[in-house]
């Protein structure tokens, strides 16, 4: 079955060689595409990260190029090496994605080829991240290996997660269950913590938005000792409600949260390490209609949410003479949440337990790595108590990585889960890296698969008043598949990826209710949802200028709820685009013009149109530096695109699961300016 998924993906590039290759001739002539900043882990990508902009030649590549480690694969390998494909966000431009979104980390990965963060509600503005078409619930998000933000983080999470100390983003697309078990199914996003350095250093940024956002934020760090550093961020966020089409319905929500997240860093004389990180936020967030205004059927129906979330976590490696090293992984993490649908008010908590042990050895050119694993995830309504549920998953996995020759890698994993409600599974994954001179080529096929929850995109946005509860589900289980080619010579570097997934009994929502008693229900769809697609990315570095341009193709289809055969997925564009050019010279400022293009895509259950018009964003950049201090204005939608102007965002009626708006096609909140000032001390 994974061959013939492989085999899917070249046939249909092939057969969509001229769609591909059409349309950026067309749609990039007419419209600039957008920056890519996250790049694949090719030895010509990973240069274009860290290296000069003179000729990189392989041969030399370890006097050129900084090292980056990736973790999300456990293997600690620099990000060339990697026989399993990883992108990575430098530091480099999470500085430059600080400046035009401080207060989440939703802008950083909605830039970013073959993400999509999707505006999963449009009364309280929750988003989750689609990884190459599939659904945001498949994507695991963590940090530093953890799943500090829950086993399913929730569509407010990447909201509520400031950038501030991060060190990098990695991110593995495609079914990633040999590593990360069952919430890995489309793929993970890892989020590197910052790692202190030999001297006290502190940063504080206020930002200022023209929609009345207010944004401050604070990290320092320092040594602690001879074997201890420790560094603290926190932030205050406001945002207040913005109704920029005078219809009574919030189209910005407004917000205020707080956060802090202490951590330690401990290194021994052996090379023993360790990792400590504790974290706080509260949020109270609020919208749907304003106050003394009213939806259709003349009810005010207020919109909102207030969250609590603890998490610890402890990450420890102790190397064993001569045989390997010991890793171990613990978190914990617990969220409160109450929310509000007009008149119904729901109570619950979210607790997420892990454990993860495990040892790595090596012997001559093969490496390998075992270990056990065990998560816990807890449910309770005290509204609803019928969806209340407690599921374990203990785990074995091992993965080995073999080096055939100089430039040829095997990789491969496994891991068994025995889910506590859906039984037992097998996920493995096979990946090989071929490195001739200036050439890159990986080539990966894995399985995977999930285990429901009530929290489906719908149910998130309209809270569990109308839905049934669940009964008789399978685990949704995936079969995905990527080809990559990278190439880079002197200033020029270019990328092309195929990949493909099918995705059996898919979860989604089917309308049970009778006249006067709405009722919706989660049930397994027949058949497989198909996804196909590539992406392109090209890039060129000239002193300290830079152009990166980049191509999503995606073709995913699914089991029609209307009757037999398929549909296009919904909020899916099958063209995006994009375009950046930036120049920066360090200890000066950057000065930074960007681009996105969003084709047409299909619409759900929308009563004003069955397809989303194809947009252009642009936006621009500048920031001056003079000492410590820095001073930065960003133009963000400077066409002002707002899906309002095309049609209202609230329905005539409401849907039988809840819901008030119709899905977010388009952005929401037009033209916004944001700008203010950074200051650095010490380092």
């Amino acid at each position: 079955m994974l061959l013939q998924l492989l085999e899917d993906v070249c046939t249909a590039d092939s057969a969509g060689s001229a769609e591909i290759a059409f349309l950026p001739d067309v749609a990039v002539r007419k419209v600039p595409l957008p920056p890519l900043p996250i790049f694949p882990a090719t030895l010509a990508l990973a240069s274009s990260l860290a290296a000069p902009a003179h000729a990189q030649d392989h041969a030399d590549e370890d006097e050129e190029i900084e090292e980056i480690i990736v973790q999300a694969t456990r293997t600690g390998r620099r990000v060339q090496d990697e026989p399993i494909r990883v992108e990575v966000i430098s530091r480099e431009e999470i500085e430059e994605k600080v400046l035009m979104r401080p207060g989440n980390i939703a802008m950083l990965l909605s830039e970013t080829g073959g993400l999509r963060v999707q505006v999963t509600s449009p009364g309280l503005g929750s988003s989750n991240i689609r990884v190459q078409g599939m659904r945001g619930r498949y994507t695991q998000l963590l940090a530093d290996g953890l799943p500090l933000y829950g086993g399913q983080a929730s569509s407010l999470g990447l909201l509520q997660i400031a950038p501030t100390d991060l060190g990098q983003v990695e991110v593995i697309k495609g079914a990633a269950s040999a590593l990360y078990g069952p919430s890995a199914l489309g793929g993970v996003i890892n989020l590197v913590s910052r790692r202190p350095g030999t001297e006290p250093l502190g940063e504080i940024l206020l930002n200022l938005t023209s929609r009345d956002g207010q944004d401050l934020t604070a990290y320092g760090e320092s040594p602690l000792g001879e074997n201890w550093r420790g560094s603290i961020v926190g932030g205050l966020n406001q945002q207040s409600q913005q109704d920029l089409d005078d219809d009574g319905w919030a189209d910005m929500p407004g917000y205020e949260r707080w956060s802090v997240r202490p951590r330690l860093f401990w290194e021994g004389a052996s090379g023993a390490t360790a990792h400590l990180t504790l974290g706080a936020m509260g949020e109270h967030r609020d919208g749907g209609a304003l106050p003394g205004r009213t939806v259709p059927s003349g009810e005010a129906f207020r919109e909102t949410q207030d969250t609590q979330r603890f998490d610890g976590g402890l990450i420890a490696e102790i190397p064993v003479e001569d045989l390997g090293k010991f890793h171990l992984r613990v978190s914990s993490v617990s969220q409160k949440h109450k929310h509000r649908f007009g008149d119904v008010r729901e109570d619950d908590r979210h607790e997420t337990l892990f454990g993860e042990a495990s040892f790595a050895t090596q012997a001559a050119r093969t490496s390998w790595l075992a270990g056990v694993a065990i998560q816990s995830d807890v449910y309770r309504s005290k509204t609803f108590p019928a969806f209340d549920y407690t599921y374990t998953t203990p785990a074995l996995f091992v993965q080995a990585e073999h080096g055939l020759r100089e430039d040829l890698t095997l990789a491969a994993s496994a891991r068994w889960d025995v889910h506590s409600e859906y039984g037992s599974h097998l996920s493995p994954r096979l990946s090989v890296l071929y490195r001739p001179g200036p050439w890159t080529f990986r080539g990966t096929v894995g399985t995977g698969f999930y285990a429901p929850t009530p929290f489906v995109e719908e149910i998130e946005a309209a809270g569990l008043s109308r839905l049934a509860p669940l009964d008789g589900l399978k685990a949704e289980t995936a079969e995905s598949a990527s080809i990559e080619a990278g190439w880079a010579s002197g200033p020029v570097e270019a990328n092309i990826t195929l990949f493909g997934s099918n995705i059996s009994d898919a979860v989604r929502l089917e309308d049970i209710g009778s006249p006067g008693a709405d009722l919706v229900r989660l049930i397994n769809a027949p058949g497989q949802t198909r996804t196909r697609g590539s992406e392109l990315l090209l890039r060129y570095r000239w002193d300290e200028v830079s152009v990166t341009g980049s191509y999503v193709y995606v073709d995913a289809t699914e089991p029609d709820p209307a009757g037999p055969g398929h549909r296009t997925v919904p909020l899916t564009p099958r063209h995006t685009a994009g375009l950046v050019a930036m120049w920066e010279r360090h200890g000066k400022g950057r000065i930074g013009l960007e681009a996105y293009y969003t084709g047409e895509q299909d619409i759900e259950d929308n009563p004003y149109r069955s397809e989303g018009k194809p947009y252009l964003e642009l936006g621009a950049l500048a920031e001056v530096i003079v000492g410590n201090v820095s001073v930065f204005l960003n133009l963000e939608n400077l066409l002002n695109i707002r899906q309002t102007k095309y049609d209202p965002l609230v329905r005539p009626r409401r849907t039988p699961d809840g819901r008030w708006t119709v899905d977010a096609w388009a952005p929401t909140d037009g033209f916004v300016v944001n700008g203010g000032v950074r200051m650095k001390f010490g380092g």
